[in-house]
């Protein structure tokens, strides 16, 4: 006869408590509301729950006062370092809370968002972070609807519809775009992804267009290319563009504005490819202060985004928001930006 394989009673409330020398109301109290319960007291609740390899049910607290302990985070793409240290951020804070995160993607589709927002709904999550401030109205409808906590985080704008936490994408732009500009550079490229359902990436070609309108720098429609957020992509793309140049009458851009550290990569690898020296023949920056960055032989110029910073905050913001039932008292927050200058930028040579 064919064994069954069966599973073993997990460990309750009844043998943390009878283990711990307390009440299973008092076990209960420590994973509800930890501060009401004496510090000696708590010290014997963890160790018996230790010892015995107890789990808390969270569902089982579901039922009970609504809250699952579990958040949403939903952002662009998990493959590539845009956004890990946000999402290790954000982890890491919920844990130190002793709540966890659900994260999904929707590949820059914000058609999908609502797909993924009711699934995150059916899970009875207590809160959710939205990255960016484009966001079509059903999954929105659909948090406010159940008075489910939402915030943005990743881009700032102080009149968003609803609360953020993030950095100025447009000074961004600008940021970058001016540095090029103070070192002489007027023949200035703009490489960005498609910005239509991109806030992030239209806020900083907006910025770096108003760096050149500033300063009376005419801005021609060629000079401006389309390149996802993919190091072979703009590789591909950097090369196709400067060598076209080089054998043709077309003004060679002396400089690149990347809408990303991912682009610029690629355009630094494309012109070690071509013998191009960067950066005496084209200065190159990007944004983000992306892994690797400061390693590339030149180092890249780039503004540094406070990824962690803004993690965190967003955490603690959503939390209180989960907690209170209302909205942050800064309903908007801006997080700084840092200028990094190094190597792949130069004066133009006369």
């Amino acid at each position: 006869m064919k064994r069954v394989r069966t599973r073993k009673g997990a460990p309750g409330i009844i043998d943390v408590a009878k283990l711990a020398g307390v009440s299973p109301a008092t076990v209960s109290r420590f994973y509800n509301a930890p501060d009401i319960v004496k510090g000696s007291t708590r010290k014997r609740i963890e160790k018996a729950a230790a010892s015995l390899g107890y789990i808390r049910d969270r569902m089982a607290g579901t039922m009970h006062h609504g809250f699952s302990g579990t958040f949403g985070l939903i952002v662009p793409t998990i493959d590539n370092a845009i956004f890990a240290e946000l999402i290790e951020a954000f982890s890491a804070r919920l844990q130190e809370k002793d709540r966890t995160m659900l994260i999904a993607a929707h590949g820059y589709d914000l058609s999908m968002e609502t797909a993924i927002v009711r699934s995150l709904l059916e899970r009875r999550i207590d809160g959710i972070a939205l990255l960016g401030l484009d966001h079509e109205a059903v999954p929105l409808n659909m948090l406010s609807q159940r008075d489910v906590p939402v915030i943005s985080v990743w881009n700032y704008h102080k009149d968003s519809k609803i609360p953020c936490v993030g950095m100025d994408n447009f000074e961004a732009g600008k940021l970058v775009t001016q540095h090029l500009i103070d070192l002489g550079h007027k023949e200035i490229g703009f490489v960005f992804p498609e910005t239509k359902s991109n806030d992030r990436a239209r806020d900083r070609l907006k910025g770096a267009l108003a760096a050149a309108e500033n300063n009376k720098i005419k801005i021609a429609d060629n000079s401006i290319f389309s390149c996802d957020y993919n190091i072979g992509a703009a590789k591909n793309l950097a090369k196709s563009v400067l060598s076209k140049v080089r054998t043709s009458n077309n003004v060679t851009p002396t400089a690149f504005v990347c809408c990303n550290d991912v682009i610029a990569h690629g355009f630094i690898y494309a012109c070690q490819s071509l013998k191009i020296d960067v950066p005496n023949d084209i200065s190159i920056v990007g944004i983000g202060d992306f892994g690797g960055s400061e390693y590339l032989e030149p180092g890249l110029t780039t503004v540094r985004l406070p990824a962690k910073r803004i993690g965190y905050k967003a955490a603690d913001t959503l939390l209180a928001m989960s907690e209170t039932g209302m909205p942050p008292k800064s309903f908007t927050q801006s997080i700084d930006l840092q200028f990094i200058k190094r190597g792949s930028t130069a004066k133009l040579q006369t």
